[in-house]
């Protein structure tokens, strides 16, 4: 419950650069992913997450600088839950954003998995 309301105080107070990233993954626009952002997994808070691809996306501002370790660790334990990482620096969002985009892309697969049709697993 308190890793709910730290992640929607962190929805309310985007980074810009963070902001901007969301333009481009909400509501399915990067080849129908669906992203989440600031999502909750386990302890930790991730930028943002697509269930489909497994995929946590973390946009690495200038504190990311001095805690090194830390998000190494952290990085270590989400992998350990089957989990992919693609870190981002946030500058190079801003500055660079079609190559931030294109690794997102190289990192998602193919295709996201087709919805199942109406009725079916229910057992």
């Amino acid at each position: 419950r308190r890793m709910l309301e730290i992640a929607r105080d962190f929805r309310k107070q985007p980074q810009p650069s963070e902001a901007v990233l969301w333009s481009a993954l909400r509501k399915r626009q990067l080849r129908g992913f669906k992203f989440r952002r600031q999502q909750p997994i386990g302890s930790f808070v991730v930028d943002f997450y697509c269930d489909e691809a497994g995929l946590v996306i973390e946009v690495d501002g200038p504190v990311h600088g001095y805690q090194q370790e830390a998000d190494r660790q952290r990085q270590e334990l989400l992998e350990g839950l089957g989990l992919r990482m693609l870190r981002v620096h946030a500058d190079e969002v801003i500055s660079d954003f079609d190559t931030v985009m294109s690794r997102i892309e190289q990192a998602l697969p193919p295709s996201p998995p087709s919805p199942s049709p109406p009725g079916r697993g229910l057992g």
